[in-house]
């Protein structure tokens, strides 16, 4: 299970950089820029996916191994 929230939030990290890279770039990398309904809010998406890559790591360290 902490292997599984580490690599959550890793995911929701990288997505969350990506979508912050792209709206200062204009990169065309990340998978927040794609989603129709978050038009406008990319920057609050992707700032939104790095706090919760941070709980993940949080969770996941709270988390006994095995």
């Amino acid at each position: 299970m902490k292997q599984l929230l580490e690599l959550l939030g890793f995911l929701a990290l990288v997505q969350g950089g990506t979508g912050l890279l792209h709206e200062f770039t204009d990169w065309h990398v990340g998978l927040v820029q794609r989603i129709g309904f978050l038009h406008g809010y990319e920057v609050y998406a992707s700032v939104a996916l790095i706090v919760l890559a941070f709980a993940l790591f949080a969770a996941a360290e709270s988390r006994r191994s095995g």
